[in-house]
């Protein structure tokens, strides 16, 4: 099978289209036939080996997987042994951080797929698990978020950001987003109330009050979150120092400010699809590269620029 791999750390350039061996069905796990992937943050992450403490999960000195690549959506091909959710034929969308998914075919363990909704594309679907899952559990497992509760949803033009105005939205929140001057309108789409462009009006300075502070951008500090929420969501960050100097802040203070990186799971994956299902949530994909492009997807992403989501398709 074709399938992308790098042997050592470093940017897209070190990825390389090769035929390797298909992936042996393990106890507890699907084969999957990959007909789409999605790129995130995660997967430069990991690809360049920073922050340098994740080698310790991926590899000291060079990838312990050689296969990248974790959001996907498929048909199942095989089922291993233990297996009681899903059956050969069904189509299945999921992700797993331990690599693999960039490529024909990929093994994935049970409790980290779903199935597919009916009205969806497998390019709709790649995109949804580390992005939708991650907007899920930072707003509902982690922020506790209420119907008739104000949100403020910081980079709500991203992969993560734009599920979570639409998840927000569909829970009975009250959603306000920060994006550039450029998005407004695109977020407006996703459900937003009210919108704040941080190149117009500075959030650092925005003196509004909200129940609940997501922040999916990483660049509100302590204060910020302590000024404009009665409790806080981090999920990403924009520098290592700014990342500490946060978590320092908040072991010293009452205020509840949650970090977390997002766990699959079938419940989850199934309230997704649910959603996707019923039109409450709608993946915007940017833009879709042919799989052999892969390593231009990530290029892409990489900048920072992209409003919803990239897909890769293997479909010919």
């Amino acid at each position: 099978m074709k399938a992308f791999t790098r042997y050592k750390y470093g940017g897209p350039e070190v990825l390389s289209l090769e035929k390797v061996e298909k992936p042996t069905l393990k106890e507890g796990h699907l084969l999957i036939n990959v007909k789409a992937n999605s790129a995130n943050p995660a997967d430069w992450h990991i690809l360049r080996g920073k922050p340098l403490f994740a080698r310790l999960s991926f590899g000291l000195f060079k990838p312990k997987n050689k296969k990248l690549g974790a959001d996907f959506a498929g048909i199942v091909k095989e089922v291993g042994q233990g297996v009681t959710k899903f059956k050969v034929g069904d189509q299945v969308y999921g992700e797993s951080l331990q690599g693999g998914a960039f490529a024909e075919y990929t093994c994935a363990a049970e409790n980290v797929c779903g199935l597919m909704p009916e009205r969806a594309t497998y390019n709709e679907m790649a995109c949804v698990p580390i992005a939708g899952l991650t907007a899920l559990q930072a707003l509902v497992t982690h922020g506790k978020l209420k119907k008739g509760e104000s949100v403020l949803i910081n980079g709500s033009s991203g992969g993560v950001g734009h599920f979570s105005v639409q998840i927000a939205e569909s829970y009975g929140a009250h959603v306000t987003a920060v994006c550039s001057t450029r998005n407004i309108e695109f977020v407006k789409s996703m459900g937003a109330d009210k919108v704040i462009a941080y190149d117009q009006e500075s959030i650092h300075q925005y003196n509004g009050k909200f129940d609940l502070v997501l922040d999916t951008n990483g660049n509100l500090n302590f204060a910020d979150f302590k000024r404009l929420g009665k409790r806080g969501v981090v999920v990403g960050f924009t520098t290592m120092g700014h990342m500490i100097s946060v978590l320092i802040k908040k072991i010293f203070s009452r205020f509840s400010l949650m970090q977390f990186t997002a766990q699959a799971n079938n419940d989850d994956l199934t309230i997704l699809a649910n959603l996707v299902q019923e039109g409450k949530l709608k993946p915007h994909i940017e833009k879709t590269y042919a799989y052999s492009k892969i390593p231009q997807a990530i290029a892409y992403i990489e900048l920072m620029r992209t409003r919803g989501k990239v897909a890769m398709s293997w479909e010919k």
